[in-house]
């Protein structure tokens, strides 16, 4: 088992390897293609191929080239209604003779369509056929019985993520583009979460005014639940925050809770943040600054407080 798992991994990157010198014009052609393409990017296969087919056809959406997957039998019953003249198709098959795929070839020929395949034979109807052919051909198969598509498939696997990547560098497509296409992953958390959206705001934010009694602050620290509260100038502005760290150096102090001013013992001119930074930089400010909360400031009005624990909610860490 050891000696032919082994076997299989040589020979599949193998085949991967030999696809580096077919890198050439008619790729560049394909690219070239693909990105004037003012529809969509159709993907066709069936079998193996189809399922290679699927996930190349994710792979281009979720790098900013809008693409789907079609099955080849499927397409011939209906699903060719989903092709249009603007689209592009990208026809799998390793052979180039499957007869799902080649009985689209009219429809798609009809429409005046583009069709880019991704063949092992490039002197099968499918390749000749197409607008533009790539040579997807290896050595053997990895299978011992020279049957089960493996070798092949992998090829294709690259050959199509080889495609992916250079449009996305054509296109300039960068991380804020990809967290768009991936709001629900951590990614897509980390560029485009905003302060604003994790922050507590209006009678949320606990807060006093910079001349209450510190046992007034104690209580909106214990009602509101931040460990911590915001204190305000006479003119409205933040001048300073509360927290549990001052409270045990007031006790330090051996202060009357009861009768000095919270202005006495709070943090004057604290860190703040804006609410439209990253949600991800706030961690960054509170793990650097040893802190769990941040006042969030537009200009110099306190509009709400961030606290650790809501970023861990929110998926960014």
């Amino acid at each position: 088992m050891l000696a032919l798992a082994r076997s299989v991994i040589q020979i599949e990157a193998a085949a991967v390897a030999a696809l580096e010198s077919r890198i050439d014009s008619q790729f560049i052609r394909a690219c070239e293609l693909l990105l004037a393409c003012e529809g969509r990017v159709v993907v066709c296969g069936i079998g193996k191929s189809g399922h290679i087919g699927a996930k190349l056809a994710a792979t281009l959406a979720s790098t900013g080239s809008p693409a789907f997957f079609v099955h080849a039998a499927e397409a011939s019953h209906g699903d060719l209604g989903m092709f249009k003249a603007n689209d592009v198709v990208i026809g799998i098959s390793y052979s180039g003779n499957s007869a799902e795929l080649m009985a689209l070839i009219p429809g798609i020929k009809r429409l005046g369509i583009p069709l880019i395949s991704l063949c092992g034979e490039p002197d099968s109807a499918l390749a000749k056929a197409s607008t533009i052919a790539l040579n997807t051909q290896v050595q053997r198969e990895a299978c011992p019985l020279g049957l089960a598509p493996t070798a092949s498939t992998t090829a294709t696997l690259a050959l199509g993520d080889a495609l992916a990547i250079a449009l996305l560098g054509a296109r300039g497509f960068n991380e804020e583009d990809f967290a768009r296409s991936h709001p629900g992953g951590r990614l897509g958390r980390r560029l485009l979460l905003r302060v604003e959206d994790v922050m507590v705001s209006g009678q949320a934010i606990p807060s006093c005014p910079e001349t209450a009694k510190l046992s007034a602050a104690l209580v909106e620290i214990s009602a509101k639940g931040l460990g911590m509260v915001t204190l305000e100038s006479a003119d409205g502005e933040l001048s300073g925050v509360f927290t549990d760290g001052d409270l045990r150096r007031a006790f330090a102090m051996n202060v009357d809770v009861r009768e000095v001013e919270v202005a006495t013992v709070m943090t004057r001119h604290p860190i703040t943040i804006s609410g439209q930074a990253l949600a991800i930089n706030a961690v960054t400010v509170m793990q650097e600054r040893r802190i769990t909360s941040l006042p969030v400031v537009q200009g110099s009005t306190l509009v709400g407080v961030v606290t650790m624990h809501a970023l861990l909610a929110s998926g960014v860490v």
